[in-house]
């Protein structure tokens, strides 16, 4: 009896982030959610809480470009 393929495919080779990577996004100028964004971000930094900075970094690099 054989052992079935627990993986049909090759793992995914991840590339590491780099320096220049790990600074905050800045927002965009002049729009409103970007701000908004932004100031949530530097409020839950004050008080450690880098799992909501990360995900404001996060929805800020997605924002679309050229609203």
């Amino acid at each position: 009896m054989t052992v079935p393929t627990r993986h049909s495919m090759p793992p995914v080779a991840l590339s590491l982030r780099t320096e220049g990577d790990l600074s905050d996004p800045s927002a965009e100028e002049d729009c409103a959610g970007c701000a908004e964004l932004s100031a949530v971000r530097d409020r839950a930094s004050a008080v450690g809480d880098m799992t909501t900075v990360s995900d404001c970094n996060v929805l800020l690099r997605r924002h679309p470009q050229g609203h």
